[in-house]
Order: C-alpha cells, then structure tokens, then sequence
C-alpha cells in the first residue's frame, strides 16, 4: 500500500507509511468500513467462544463490560480471551 490509514492515535509496526486519525471512523470512508468490517468479524468470532465459555454470555455481551459479564469474571475469574487491560477497570 501507499499509506495505510488507522483510526485514533495508535500505530502500527509495519514498513508501511501511516497515519493516524482521530474519530477516523467518521471521517474515512476506509476506516469506517474496516470498522464495520472488525466489529461484524468479532461478533461472530464471540458467538464461538459463547460456546466454549458459555459462564461469561457473550452471545449478550459480545465481550463487552457489562454488570452480568463483570460480575461473572468475578465469580469465574478470567478465560484466555479476556483482555487483561481490561480487567484492570475493576
């Protein structure tokens, strides 16, 4: 690629030119397609692991921190997919 566009201020390890954008999801086309794209990608990726860890309910949360998934990490401790970094809010 020429350039290669990411939303917010993160960046990547790559060998590529990038820029970072700010609210890039609502400025670039690029990125907010990309964005439908990951979060389409990611709820059916936590529909998979609502079965395999069916005690978090992420077929409800899709691994977002809702009062029912905390209070089950509290009460189950962490699986393998938490974000560690996360888990740090509480």
């Amino acid at each position: 690629p020429e350039a290669v566009l990411t939303d917010g201020n993160m960046t990547l390890d790559i060998p590529f030119p990038q820029r970072s954008v700010i609210h890039g999801d609502a400025l670039s086309y690029s990125i907010g397609a990309a964005s439908i794209v990951a979060k389409v990608y990611r709820d059916k990726k936590m529909d998979e692991y609502a079965e395999i860890y069916p005690q978090y309910g992420f077929l409800q949360n899709k691994g977002y921190g809702t009062a029912a998934h905390i209070q089950a990490i509290k009460e189950y401790g962490l699986c393998p997919i938490h974000r560690r970094t996360f888990t740090k809010k509480f």
